[in-house]
């Protein structure tokens, strides 16, 4: 005989031949040598190399088991004395009752919200994470959520978990900010064909978000092609010189015929307009002799008026010295002073003849 035996926290399993007997607790045990004792630790969990079915047909060790079955579906959260420990899988196990505190939290994964009272952290741990979707919808955003291609319900700013199984889900996703289109470097013919490139802008808001994802695709597309459009259809009825003069009323007009078809596509146009209009080469040389001949003109006008006044003025103080011979002296006196201005020195020659005529320059005759 042989003794065995049983220390406080341990369970002891008896087999004779390879056939199980029973199960033993604490205390000292004698067994003849055909018979075998495995001994376990209650506080981990129970593994055996027998089939676990054979062993729970014994009521005594079914008793002292916590025995979890989990299903194809399922995944079950074992927690240890409060504490997350483990995510058990599809299959059977079992763990000694007694000694640790076991709390298991069965989870199912054919359903797609996360009903369960589970705190976000155990749902970020790394045993988890593989069963769990986020999608994150940030604070400029709006989210819609579609559960197999069918919509289910808008998202507000926020994090959202959903369970990982065979269901599709997809969260799509729209800028709520003021967003800005550019429609650059388009070539258009106006009215009398002239081709010219203009580059265009528009800033825009998603106003219906469900309208903007759902009933259009690739809204953002589809506006920069009704932009175009809408260009082409007012340029197309300008001459070049109207558009040029025009240039400010393009943005309006686009403005009030785009207004119902952005609306449609779940947006609002907030402002537009003409950044650049671009001309081809020889057109741009042709305009700029335009230019220079106007100015041309425009300075001819000037000079001009500029000589009819200074002849005008001549005239009104050709008059005024006809009828007043003080001030036709002092004008006399002023061209003299301005003579001598620039004259260093005076040779006289002639006799009195020169000072007398000085004289009936500068003292007015009585």
């Amino acid at each position: 005989m042989k003794k065995v035996r049983i220390n406080n926290g341990q369970v002891g399993l008896v087999f004779n031949n390879n056939n199980y007997q029973r199960v033993i607790t604490e205390g000292v045990y004698w067994f003849w040598w055909g018979e075998t004792v495995f001994t376990y630790d209650k506080s981990k969990p129970f593994y055996s190399a027998v089939e676990l079915n054979l062993l729970l047909r014994d009521e005594e060790l079914a008793a002292m088991l916590h025995v979890v079955d989990v299903r194809d579906t399922e995944i079950v959260l074992q927690s240890e004395n409060g504490n997350f420990k483990a995510v058990l899988t599809p299959g059977r196990y079992a763990f000694w009752k007694g000694v640790m505190d076991y709390a298991f939290t069965r989870i199912d994964l054919s359903k797609v919200e996360i009903t369960e009272a589970i705190d976000t952290h155990l749902l970020m741990r790394k045993e988890i994470m593989p069963y769990v979707r986020v999608f994150v919808v940030e604070p400029y955003e709006a989210g819609v959520l579609l559960v197999d291609g069918k919509f289910r319900q808008l998202l507000a700013t926020g994090i959202y978990y959903f369970w990982k199984n065979a269901i599709a889900i997809a969260v799509m996703k729209a800028d709520l900010r003021q967003l800005q289109l550019e429609v650059a470097g388009q070539e258009i013919l106006t009215k009398d064909k002239a081709a010219l490139r203009v580059n265009f802008f528009a800033q825009y808001k998603v106003v219906d978000v469900l309208k903007a994802l759902l009933d259009n695709k690739e809204y953002e597309k589809q506006l920069y092609i009704l932009l175009q459009l809408a260009l082409r259809e007012y340029i197309g009825t300008l001459s070049l010189d109207e558009l040029l003069d025009k240039k400010e009323s393009i943005a309006q007009h686009v403005m009030t015929s785009m207004a119902d078809k952005a609306a449609h596509l779940g947006v609002e146009i907030k402002d537009c307009g003409v950044r650049d209009v671009i001309l081809p080469g020889e057109m741009k040389e042709i305009m700029n002799q335009v230019l220079v001949a106007q100015k041309k003109a425009e300075a001819n006008v000037i000079m001009r008026r500029e000589e009819t006044a200074s002849t005008r003025s001549l005239l009104n103080t050709a008059k005024l010295m006809e009828d007043n011979s003080m001030l036709f002296k002092l004008k006399e006196m002023e061209y003299v002073e301005k003579i001598a201005d620039k004259i260093n020195s005076i040779s006289l020659s002639g006799g009195n003849q020169i000072i007398d005529q000085l004289k009936d320059i500068f003292v007015p005759a009585k």
